[in-house]
C-alpha cells in the first residue's frame, strides 16, 4: 500500500513537473532587420555609420541622456550621473555617478575611473571618432570613486551634449576595453540593458537582457539585430512576422504602403538626418568656385525631397539642420538655374561639361537619393561618375580623401557647433590627425566657429553661428539637400515603453520597459 501510494506521489510530482515545463515563459526574442550588410563598429567611440548608432544605444550609457523617444535638448535627464552641477562660469562641471551600477559580465562596478578612462579615450583622435568634441576639456579628475569633475579651458555650448548616451559620451569598462584592444569594437563592454552576446558576420549581432541593470531587469530576453541589405527582403521578413522591428525606407509610398498593413506602426522622426554634398575644394576643377557654384545651380533641392515624399522629408534651408540652436537659412543658391550653371562652367573653361569621381555607399536609400542628383548635375553637362561600394568601404574611401565629391547623410546632437566643427573647421579635414567629416576642405568659418564656441554670450554666438554658415554658403563648401527623417515600423506585437518622436541614435532605444506581447 505504502509502496502504491509513493508511486502515486512520483506520478503526480512528474504530471506538475510536465505542467510547470509547458507553461514556462516563452524567452521574448527582438527580432531587427537593418539596411546594411554588416556592422562596422561595436564600439561607441568609434561607431559612426547608421547600422551601428542604434545597437550601441542598447549597450552602454552616458552620464546623462535624452529621454528615450525623444531628441530635445530640454529632455536631458539623469543617467549614469544622479545629479550634477556647474560653476558660475561654467568651466567646472560635478556629476555626482549612481551607486551599485555594474557593467555586463564579470567586469565589477562603474567607478570614476572609469567614466575619466572613457572620456579621455573619447578625446583622443587614436581612439575616438568625435575627438574635436573634446577640445575645450582641460582636466577630468576624480575627488571620490562617485564623483567626476571636468574642467574645460572654455565654456562651450552643448558639454551636456559630449557626456551624454551619445557618441564619445557612452560610458566603457576601462578594464574591458584596455583587456580586449582591437577586439572591443565587435566584443563591446558597457552598462546598458542589454549585453553583447555574439556577432555573425555579415548576418547578425545578438544581445541579451542584462539581469543586473540599474533601471530594472528588460522585459525583453534578446535582441537580434539582424543585416539585410535588400529592401524588398526586408520588408518581405517583416511581413511573415521574421522581423519585428525594421529600419524603412526614407521614401513616401514605403511609409504609405505600411501604413496599410493593420497593426503596424510607422514611426518618422527627428532628428532628420541632412543629405548634404561636400565639394573637396583641394581638387581640380573643384578648386575653381565657379565649377561649385555651377553644381549648387544644378542641383535641386526642392525637387529631391518631393522625390522622397512630404511624410520623411524637406529642403534643406543651410549646413546646419533645420531646428538646430544657431541654424539659419542660408543657402548657396536661392532656386536652381540650369542656364546660369551652363554660363558658369563655360567662364570656368568647361563649355563641354566635365567629370567628377565620385564613391558611393551602395545602401538602396542612399544610392537612390545619389542617383537623382547625378540626373540633375547631369542636364547641366556635369557628370558624376558612381563607384559604388558596400557601406564600410564607402566610409573608409572617403576618409582617405578619394571622392572629389561626397554625399553624406547625418544627424548630430542639435547645436549649430557640432555641425560646424566636425563638417567645415579646417582642424577637421580628412587626412588629418584631428579629421572628422570635412571633405570638402573648407575653412572660410574657422575664426567665426571658434570665437562662437568659447562665447558666454548667448545673443553673440548665434551671430557668430550665423556669419559662419553665411561664409561656408558663400564659398559653396557643400550644397545642402534635404533633410530625411529617420523612418521604423513596428510590428503590433512591440511596444517601446515609451511615445517614440525622435532619437539621436537613428533608432529607437530598446529600453528594460520595451515589450513584445
Amino acid at each position: 500500500m505504502r509502496r502504491q501510494n509513493w508511486f502515486a506521489l512520483l506520478a503526480a510530482a512528474s504530471a506538475l513537473t510536465a505542467l510547470s515545463a509547458g507553461t514556462a515563459r516563452a524567452e521574448k526574442v527582438l527580432n531587427v532587420g537593418m539596411a546594411a550588410a554588416d556592422v562596422g563598429q561595436l564600439d561607441p567611440h568609434k561607431a559612426t555609420t547608421t547600422q551601428d548608432k542604434p545597437v550601441v544605444s542598447w549597450i552602454f550609457n552616458g552620464l546623462v541622456r535624452l529621454k528615450p523617444g525623444s531628441a530635445k535638448l530640454e529632455d536631458i535627464e539623469p543617467d549614469l550621473a544622479e545629479k550634477w552641477e556647474a560653476s558660475a562660469d561654467r568651466l567646472t562641471w560635478t556629476f555626482h555617478l549612481r551607486k551599485g551600477v555594474k557593467f555586463h559580465g564579470n567586469y565589477g562596478e562603474l567607478t570614476a575611473d572609469d567614466v575619466i578612462y572613457s572620456l579621455q579615450r573619447a578625446g583622443n583622435s587614436k581612439s575616438s571618432s568625435f575627438s574635436g568634441d573634446y577640445a575645450s576639456v582641460d582636466s577630468i579628475t576624480a575627488p571620490d570613486p562617485l564623483t567626476v569633475v571636468i574642467k574645460l579651458k572654455s565654456p562651450i555650448p552643448s558639454l551636456l551634449g559630449i557626456v551624454a548616451n551619445y557618441h564619445g559620451g557612452n560610458i566603457v569598462s576601462k578594464k574591458a576595453a584596455e583587456e580586449r584592444g582591437e577586439n572591443f569594437r565587435i566584443n563591446p563592454i558597457g552598462t546598458g540593458p542589454f549585453a553583447f552576446d555574439t556577432y555573425k558576420p555579415n548576418e547578425s549581432v545578438s544581445l541579451v537582457a542584462n539581469a543586473s541593470y540599474f533601471r530594472g531587469k528588460p522585459k525583453i530576453d534578446r535582441i537580434v539585430y539582424r543585416f539585410v541589405p535588400s529592401d524588398s527582403s526586408r520588408d518581405l521578413a517583416f511581413e511573415a512576422g521574421e522581423l519585428d522591428l525594421i529600419y524603412g525606407r526614407q521614401d513616401q509610398l514605403w511609409v504609405d504602403r505600411m501604413k496599410k498593413r493593420p497593426g503596424v506602426a510607422v514611426d518618422a522622426v527627428p532628428p532628420g538626418e541632412l543629405a548634404m554634398i561636400s565639394l573637396n575644394m583641394a581638387s581640380k576643377p573643384l578648386d575653381d568656385i565657379r565649377v561649385r557654384q555651377a553644381i549648387a545651380y544644378a542641383v535641386d533641392p526642392e525637387g529631391l525631397a518631393v522625390h522622397k515624399g512630404k511624410a520623411v522629408a524637406t529642403a534643406a534651408r543651410s549646413v546646419v539642420p533645420i531646428g538646430y540652436l544657431g541654424q539659419i537659412d542660408a543657402m548657396p543658391m536661392e532656386k536652381r538655374d540650369l542656364a546660369k550653371a551652363k554660363a558658369l562652367l563655360t567662364e570656368a573653361g568647361f563649355p563641354n561639361g566635365l567629370k567628377l569621381k565620385v564613391v558611393h555607399t551602395q545602401l538602396p536609400t542612399l544610392l537612390a537619393s545619389m542617383q537623382v542628383v547625378q540626373a540633375q548635375l547631369k542636364e547641366a553637362g556635369i557628370d558624376l561618375q558612381l563607384d559604388v561600394v558596400d557601406h564600410q568601404t564607402y566610409h573608409a574611401n572617403i576618409r582617405k580623401d578619394l571622392s572629389q565629391v561626397v554625399y553624406y547623410a547625418a544627424a548630430r546632437f542639435p547645436v549649430a557647433d557640432v555641425y560646424l566643427t566636425q563638417f567645415f573647421h579646417s582642424a577637421s579635414t580628412v587626412g588629418k590627425p584631428t579629421a572628422v567629416a570635412n571633405f570638402s576642405h573648407c575653412d572660410v568659418a574657422d575664426k567665426e566657429i571658434e570665437e562662437a564656441r568659447v562665447s558666454t554670450d548667448p545673443v553673440k554666438q548665434k551671430e557668430l553661428w550665423a556669419v559662419a554658415q553665411k561664409k561656408i554658403a558663400a564659398a559653396v563648401c557643400a550644397v545642402p539637400l534635404f533633410e530625411a527623417l529617420q523612418v521604423w515600423a513596428a510590428s503590433p506585437a512591440i511596444d517601446y515603453g515609451y511615445k517614440f518622436e525622435g532619437a539621436l541614435q537613428l533608432g529607437p532605444v530598446i529600453t528594460e520597459l520595451t515589450d513584445k506581447k
